[in-house]
């Protein structure tokens, strides 16, 4: 018998190849993760801040004060002692007149030994040095001559003084021989040594045309290494009392009228403070009239000063106006909210018509808004237009869609996906929104909003 030659094909077993099942796994995750990009909305966030936000009401008011200008009986070299807008006593020395000369070259030769200046002096200087560099804004660069100014008028003073009382008999000997004039001060006061011809204004002479600054003019005796008899050698403003005479709009003048105390921010330091204030009209123009019991040290030696009228201050959440849009709900009475089902927040009874005609009811908990004495704000995800809302214990029925309102509002987006938050809003610039905080159906400090509110809609999933 022959052998059976049929040959038989040997199957292979199935063997599982994990490396491809791991290589699939990560291709369909990178797939996945990459539709998910492209198909998610690509939103900046913004987080919320807290913020202060005030009407633009900066004006530059006409400084007045009580004003005494002192001139000098004698031409010859000057020399000042004491530090401009500094407080001074009766009789304290102010500056020198040398008739001949030979005191004020010596001063000026003991003036060159620095180390001789005195702590208080120096103290003064570097506080002046600080508050320049706390101020400082690169958008004024010209500070930064009027502070050079500053400090070489009181360095030279300081130096002065202390050359003065190190050449005090060679002093004296000229004061013997009546060529050297010590000036003292004739009362207590503030001395500065400027001149511009309002010394004399007050609030009920001023004119319109002394706010023409082009025209406006001012000289200072300080600049000048010499006097002639006659012209001002210093002033004293007498009192601590001064004004701020500024000019308003009639609408502004209006808003104010019955005011008797405003508040004001100086842009010069942004030192804040309280004035008095009245109104009054010269011709077609209104002025406010700001009055003052402090401070006037710090300003002395200015005539013009911009402030800024703290009138409608806000302060609350700051947000971008770009974030704010509006959303538009179903608004429901509130008494057809009622308590039931499994959650003890409000919900809506709702009868709806089946696929086979019959009527049934259900218990829903929508999102609510926001919400009045009379009405709650719910949207489209419970409920739809043309549902029939049942009243608790009566036959009365609302139905959804009758009544709608619009609400301003921003997305939070804390959660990754788009959800509407109502606002309400204190205050509004060209740039960003103040909105009340603590508000039940709002935003909070710290929250992540989508900084552009038109690109989106609830639930949006965000990347």
């Amino acid at each position: 018998m022959s052998k059976s030659k049929k040959v038989v094909r040997y199957k292979k077993p199935f063997n599982l190849n994990i490396g491809v099942v791991i290589f699939v796994i990560i291709f369909i995750y990178v797939i996945f993760n990459v539709y998910t990009y492209v198909t998610a909305i690509h939103i900046s966030p913004y987080e919320v801040e807290q913020g202060i936000m005030a009407e633009n009401n900066i004006h530059r008011g006409l400084v007045l004060r009580d004003e005494t200008v002192r001139y000098s009986d004698y031409s010859g070299a000057l020399n000042y002692y004491v530090r401009e807008a500094s407080k001074v006593k009766n009789g304290n020395l102010i500056c020198s007149v040398d008739e001949n000369g030979d005191v004020s070259e010596r001063i000026a030769e003991a003036a060159r030994d620095t180390s001789s200046i005195d702590a208080e002096s120096l103290g003064e200087i570097e506080a002046d040095i600080f508050e320049f560099r706390t101020l400082y804004s690169s958008m004024d660069f010209s500070s930064v001559y009027l502070f050079k100014d500053n400090v070489d008028s009181a360095l030279n003073e300081a130096l002065s003084l202390s050359a003065l009382n190190s050449i005090s008999d060679y002093a004296a000997a000229g004061a013997e021989s009546s060529s050297f004039h010590r000036v003292f001060s004739e009362s207590d006061g503030i001395v500065v040594y400027y001149t511009d011809g309002y010394e004399n204004v007050t609030t009920d002479s001023f004119t319109a045309d002394m706010f023409e600054e082009a025209s406006y003019s001012r000289k200072n005796s300080r600049k000048s290494p010499d006097i002639a008899a006659g012209e001002a050698v210093y002033k004293l403003i007498n009192s601590e009392t001064w004004h701020i005479v500024v000019p308003v709009a009639t609408a502004l003048a209006d808003e104010l009228a019955d005011s008797e105390t405003i508040q004001l921010r100086f842009l010069k330091d942004e030192k804040t403070t309280y004035a008095s204030s009245t109104v009054t009209r010269k011709g077609e123009q209104d002025y406010l009239i700001l009055k003052l019991n402090h401070s006037m040290v710090r300003y002395a030696k200015d005539r013009f000063l911009e402030i800024e009228l703290l009138l409608n201050e806000e302060t609350g959440l700051k947000i971008p106006n770009s974030a704010i849009t509006e959303k538009e709900f179903y608004t429901i009475p509130a008494e057809y909210f009622m308590k039931g089902g499994d959650s003890d927040s409000d919900g809506l009874l709702v009868e709806r018509i089946d696929d086979e005609g019959k009527r049934t009811t259900e218990f829903l908990v929508p999102v609510i808004y926001y919400e009045t004495d009379e009405q709650y704000y719910v949207d489209g995800e419970h409920v739809s237009a043309g549902d029939r809302i049942i009243k608790s214990d009566s036959d009365s029925a609302y139905t959804v869609g009758t009544d709608t309102a619009k609400l301003k509002g921003v997305y939070n987006i804390n959660k990754g996906y788009a959800v509407f938050k109502q606002i309400d809003i204190l205050y509004q610039s060209e740039e960003y929104t103040i909105v009340r905080t603590g508000t039940t159906y709002g935003i909070s400090l710290y929250d992540h909003i989508a900084l552009d509110g038109t690109k989106i809609n609830e639930n949006d999933l965000i990347r």
